[in-house]
Order: C-alpha cells, then structure tokens, then sequence
C-alpha cells in the first residue's frame, strides 16, 4: 500500500482571498472616523482555509479555484503550497484580481466585505476541467465564494463518481432545491440554517423539528453549528445528538468554520477509507459522526484562540491532544 493511500483524500473547491484584517476598539458609527490599531494582511478565502485545515490535519489535499496574476495571487498561491496544498486547480487569471476580503475586527465581533474578483471567475467550466481532481477525492468540500453554477458542477461531478458530498452553506443565500439534494451532508451555523430552512429556532426542541423538517425535503444529513453551544446532528431516533465545544478564551473567530467542515471531512475521509478497505462502503453510523464531530468541535476550538484563519489551524496531533485532555 502505498504512502498516498493512507492519508484520506478530499478535494475543495471554493474561494482564494486575501484578507485585510483591520483591528480596532469598536465599529464605527455611519459617517464616523475612527483610528485603528493594526492591518495585517493574511491569506484567506473559505475555500483556502478549508483546503489549508483538511492539509493541516492529515489529508491529501486538492484545492479546485482561481487567483489573479497579481502579488496577492502569487502569495495565496505560495501559502497553499506551504500549507501542503495540491495547488495544479488553481489558475491565475488574466485580468480579474484576486480576491480580497476587508474584516473589521474588534474584540467582540467582526464584519467583512468581499470583493470576489477571481473567485467569480471560478466557473463551471473550470470545475470541469479540474473534475479528475474531484473524481480521484473521497470527499467533496465546497462553500459559497464562488458562483452556484461551479458549486452545483463540482457536486454533480462527485456524486456521478460516489464521492461523499460536503457543503458548507456559507456566507448565507438562498439555494435551489436541485443543489442541495446533491449534498450528503450540509453544515450551516444556526443563521445559515434560519436562513435556509426559514425557522428561527429558539429551543432544542424547535430546532431539531426544523432540522427533521428540513432533512425530509432536501434528503441530505444537516450538521449545525452553534459556536460556543457546539454542534448538533439528528441520531437516527430523531433525537438531537450535540458534540459539545469546551471552553476557550476567544482570540479571533475567522475561520472556526471553516476549520470545523475542514476537520469533519478529514474525519468522514477516514471513515470512508475504514469502510473500503474492508470491503463496505455504506453510510456513517450515529456514533461514528459524533465523534468526528468532536474531533471538528475540538479543531474549531483550538482555532479561535488564535490569530488569522489559516496561521491559527491547529494540527492533527494537538486536536487530539486536546480531546484525550478532555476526556481524561
């Protein structure tokens, strides 16, 4: 057996940007000057944070996306190759920049402003042309940075070839039916999936009806985040299953998503791997998610307490430090 087979493989296809973090006390007020405390410019996009934490965890890695042929591009695509990144799906393009995100950040909260310049060029086209890329994966990761038609492209190629499908509804927006069937699974946060489903859930129990609701019309297994509440799937009793977050001192939350479906999808890769090798391939039990949600929980946590969405991804070997930590 070869080294390659023993990680598992997960292809991403999603956004590359360069994050402008401004630090400050507070928002400012409309029309309101403040003074800032520093800009750092980071390496970012859902897609490459995605595609940097599955790296960073232990999974061979193919990142499906486009930058501009500027300095941003040139570092982004630098930092992938740092992170461990397959970077042959990413392509630079001619004239549209790469893509940048502007983030306020204060101690309590952060806003952002995305300018996709490249990542809008991501197309279904280039999905296609990178489609060996998601064919050769065993799970499928996408996010929505990049047009839906490039989303949907990369979901039909996975599911044609039986790759596990992971999509992770972010930022917020309306999605067609025909999309979100093609997901096995879908991890909103709890304003991704008020958004989606059009409950606002207040209790556990009002969110697990919405989830059920919600999974019998879409037949994908929804996973939501709930920050420091943790996240929660539905057992196939119908309960609520949560994989609770431990308690952290919060340096910067960019990225706790993203580092989450990251760690998730490593974990679902290894499963699927255990399942081939011994000669059956079929859907994941209750308890084997809860513990790969735990692993995630416990990435996203280990996340949050440090700065920038890619510098701060925690390694396979201190997740699992801090989950054996735990439950000692």
């Amino acid at each position: 057996m070869s080294q390659h087979n023993q990680n598992p493989r997960v292809a991403v296809a999603g956004s590359l940007n360069m994050d402008l973090v401004i630090s400050m006390e507070r928002m400012p007020e409309a029309g309101e000057t403040i003074s800032g405390s520093a800009l750092h410019t980071l390496p970012g996009g859902k897609g490459a944070n995605q595609a940097a934490g599955c790296a960073r965890m232990g999974a061979d890695t193919a990142m499906i996306g486009r930058v501009g042929k500027d300095a941003f591009g040139g570092q982004l695509l630098e930092q992938m190759r740092r992170m461990g990144v397959n970077d042959a799906g990413i392509g630079e393009h001619r004239s549209a920049p790469t893509g940048i995100a502007s983030i306020y950040h204060t101690k309590e909260d952060n806003c952002i402003v995305i300018v996709a310049g490249a990542n809008g060029e991501c197309d279904a086209d280039w999905i296609e042309s990178n489609r060996a890329a998601i064919e050769e994966a065993q799970v499928l990761l996408v996010q929505l940075e990049i047009p839906l038609p490039a989303v949907q492209r990369a979901l039909e190629i996975a599911r044609a070839a039986g790759i596990v499908t992971v999509l992770n509804p972010a930022p917020a927006r309306e999605l067609p039916q025909e999309l979100l069937e093609l997901a096995d699974y879908i991890t909103p946060n709890e304003t991704e999936f008020a958004a989606l489903s059009g409950v606002s859930a207040e209790t556990e129990a009002e969110l697990s009806d919405a989830m059920a609701a919600w999974q019998a019309k879409v037949g994908s297994r929804v996973i939501v985040t709930r920050g420091s509440a943790g996240s929660s799937f539905l057992g196939e009793d119908g309960g609520l299953l949560t994989a609770s977050a431990p308690k952290v001192e919060v340096v910067d939350t960019t990225g706790a998503g993203d580092t989450l479906n990251a760690a998730l999808c490593v974990k679902l890769g290894e499963l699927i791997q255990k399942q081939q090798a011994g000669g059956e391939a079929g859907s994941v039990g209750d308890a084997e998610l809860l513990d790969a949600l735990r692993f995630a929980v416990q990435a996203a946590s280990l996340a949050v307490t440090r700065f920038g969405a890619q510098d701060g991804l925690p390694s396979r070997e201190e997740v699992e430090a801090a989950l054996a930590a735990s439950a000692g």
